[in-house]
């Protein structure tokens, strides 16, 4: 069998990556941020009760006037209720012309529509406990992979799993897509999964590594083979959470999208960071602090 040889072109590898966070950091500029959704930046949610099942573009079209870029979705179990999220606060009046559109379109009552406000607190403590997950995961898997291998794993780990979240962000910033809480459900998600892939690469490499302890070791060719030998694990993980995910974007709510589509971005870049960043990463360090 052929041995492919990852680590030859890996300045073409971190050169990909840095293409691409380059775009994302360009996005972010000209689009002043990201898209914070309600979760962070606060607005209005709006519950009615219809009473039967309905297109969600009958309720875009009653709610395009106030904000078109509201998010819709169904609810309940008979998919008879709605859920519309806007980062805009309706005053009494505005709440009143809602009520009415919806009482004219489905002859509801009043009493069937509520009105829930989250203030720009509530957002910023959002924000702030996702920090705090996201520093808990990064230290967390730090100090596991550092004692399970040693502090270079560690470290190559940990700027992998930067990477990924960074081409994650790059996504929500060119595609526009609304950061609420499910982003950083997505996050997590993508971090374990991430880690998880690499700990796999990293384990074979160990393991070689104890194998070739009585002679010289060429860790370029170490890692190649390493990568050659998860190779086929790498992939075919990859692409069963692929499928099932691409069955959620294309099948799934808006809602279900929103969260489906950086998940499938963030699959990816971790199949492409495990494999080739965070080993190549790993013999850069090990050559650059050496083993005495």
């Amino acid at each position: 069998m052929k041995t492919i040889d990852f680590m030859g072109p890996r300045k073409i590898w971190f050169g990909i990556s840095l293409a691409l966070l380059a775009v994302g950091l360009i996005f972010l500029i000209i689009n002043g941020g990201l898209n914070l959704g309600m979760d962070f930046v606060g607005g209005s949610s709006i519950h009615a009760t219809i009473g039967k099942t309905f297109d969600v573009s009958e309720i875009r079209e009653i709610m395009d006037k106030y904000d078109p870029e509201a998010t819709i979705t169904h609810a309940g179990q008979n998919k008879d209720q709605v859920i519309v999220r806007t980062k805009l606060s309706f005053d009494n009046e505005k709440r009143a012309e809602i009520i009415k559109a919806f009482s004219d379109k489905y002859s509801i009552e009043s009493n069937n529509i509520s009105f829930e406000t989250i203030g720009p607190t509530v957002g910023k403590e959002l924000a702030m406990q996702s920090l705090i997950a996201l520093l808990l995961a990064f230290t967390g898997i730090m100090v596991y992979v550092s004692f399970r291998f040693e502090w270079r794993f560690g470290l190559a780990s940990i700027a992998a799993l930067i990477h990924d979240v960074a081409i994650m962000i790059t996504a929500y910033a060119v595609f526009r897509i609304p950061v609420n809480g499910t982003f950083i459900a997505a996050l997590l998600t993508i971090i374990g999964y991430s880690i998880n892939a690499t700990i796999v690469v990293f384990d074979k490499i160990r393991e070689n590594i104890k194998s070739e302890r009585s002679r010289k070791i060429d860790y370029d060719s170490l890692v190649n083979l390493s990568l050659n030998q998860t190779l086929t694990r790498s992939i075919n993980t990859s692409l069963t959470t692929l499928i099932t995910i691409f069955a959620l974007y294309f099948l799934g709510v808006p809602a279900i999208k929103d969260i489906a589509f950086p998940m499938i971005v963030g699959v990816v870049s971790g199949c492409y960071s495990s494999v080739l960043i965070a080993s190549p990463l790993w013999v850069m360090l090990r050559r650059r602090f050496k083993v005495s």
